[in-house]
């Protein structure tokens, strides 16, 4: 898996083709892979489960995550990815339809690099992905890729 996949944890359908719209309209062409509950999340990146072929030190260069998911909600998921050294500095915007200030704070104490609402405009979110796509996969320098 090349470094620059993204992960796209989404379990409404409608919301992951828009994403995968919005990513493409903004020729942001990384492989993307999508997990459509926390649990899914969790084996991509600890290589476990159906995953278990995968290469777990190979992390993906961003992880979307939304908050309301089956199984293991997105704080589960950012509390596991948090804890172990090979995902602790991993890329992690929270993108999610809540307004709550509540999970707003808890994102960012949970170690969130970023917290975006979805649009419900079709076009305003192809433009917030447009803005947080290139930011994460092109300019932020992630401390792995410092030397």
């Amino acid at each position: 898996m090349p470094q620059n996949t993204i992960l796209l944890v989404e379990d409404n359908p409608d919301d992951e083709a828009l994403t995968l719209r919005a990513l493409k309209k903004n020729n942001l062409l990384n492989k993307v892979v999508v997990a459509r509950d926390g649990q899914e999340a969790i084996d991509y990146l600890f290589a476990e489960g159906k995953y278990s072929d995968r290469d777990a030190n190979q992390t993906p260069a961003l992880v979307l995550l939304d908050l309301q998911l089956p199984k293991i909600d997105g704080f589960g998921v950012l509390k596991r990815l948090r804890s172990n050294p090979l995902t602790k500095f991993l890329p992690v915007v929270i993108l999610t339809s809540s307004a709550e200030q509540e999970d707003v704070l808890s994102g960012y104490g949970l170690g969130a690099n970023s917290f975006v609402r979805k649009p419900v405009d079709f076009e305003q979110f192809v433009e917030t992905v447009g803005q947080v796509g290139p930011y994460w996969l092109l300019l932020n320098e992630n401390p792995e890729t410092v030397t």
